[in-house]
């Protein structure tokens, strides 16, 4: 049966298809990385766009570069679903975000869709109107919505609906209006540990959903670097990445990480949309 998130592939190599019945969970097939930035290219970036009237941060840029690295390296935006691997059509990023930094203040998750020809522009108006509609209607997005359902229930009968939505995702029925509404089916969970002036971490993948990456961006920091051959100081961030192995190869990962390098050190290549069809390279 087919999925309203994603297109089941065939035509893999079996070597490729029989992993993920080797190790079937997300869990099983995480792999930790570490990215450190240096970020002096984004703080003259942002603040070039200030001067000229934009609010832009480092949220937007990471995202906008996100969305440009998934949509010419696709195979990242790939999900297993009851060991099948499927080819996700759209790209979605999850995020949990709080009204305020105050403790009181309950959080809860947006989810952000694109096409993956956005520019760096339309990535951060598509980001401010999510979120701003996510503030001014606290409780009240369809993450917020689903999970009041549930949890309107008697404890046995919230087991239950958990069991049965797993269920159901496995042998793709799974509602539209679930998957839409769910920040665990998404191409990547990032979290912003930035705007809480703190370290980045390696978050774990979720079992449930489609989850691929987890990124999770952390506060700036001055660090030692060597930059041709001499020992240098710069602003960084540091970045915990977590990968379903599954999903593409090592080499993919590598060179996608090297295409990520070049929107960092020049921001400006995200101020145009993506040209053409996504690569598959």
């Amino acid at each position: 049966m087919r999925r309203s998130d994603g297109v089941l592939l065939k035509s893999l190599n079996p070597f490729v298809q029989i992993i993920p019945y080797i190790m079937e969970k997300r869990s099983d097939a995480q792999n930790f990385s570490k990215h450190v930035v240096c970020v002096d290219p984004i703080d003259r970036y942002l603040a070039e766009k200030r001067k000229q009237g934009f609010k832009m941060s480092y949220l937007h840029f990471f995202l906008a570069a996100y969305v440009r690295l998934i949509d010419q390296r696709p195979q990242l935006n790939r999900f297993i679903v009851n060991s099948r691997m499927y080819q996700r059509n759209n790209i979605c990023i999850s995020m949990a975000i709080k009204p305020s930094l105050r403790d009181e203040d309950e959080e809860t998750t947006v989810k952000f869709e694109f096409t993956g020809k956005e520019d760096i522009f339309e990535v951060a108006q598509i980001i401010d109107t999510v979120i701003a509609e996510a503030r001014a209607n606290r409780s009240s997005t369809d993450t917020d919505k689903l999970a009041a359902m549930l949890m309107s229930t008697p404890g046995i009968v919230k087991k239950m609906l958990v069991k049965a939505l797993k269920g159901m995702d496995q042998i793709n029925i799974l509602p539209k209006s679930v998957i839409k509404a769910s920040p665990f089916h998404t191409t990547v969970f990032f979290t912003y540990l930035k705007s809480i002036h703190t370290n980045y971490i390696y978050h774990h993948l979720y079992d449930f959903g489609t989850t691929g990456i987890f990124v999770a961006l952390g506060k700036t920091a001055k660090l030692p670097r060597v930059v041709n051959d001499q020992i240098v100081v710069q602003k960084c961030c540091q970045i915990g990445y977590t990968m379903d192995e599954r999903i593409c190869d090592g080499l993919y990962f590598a060179r996608s990480f090297k295409l990520l390098e070049e929107y960092i050190k020049n921001p400006h290549l995200l101020e145009t949309g993506a040209d053409g069809p996504a690569s598959a390279n």
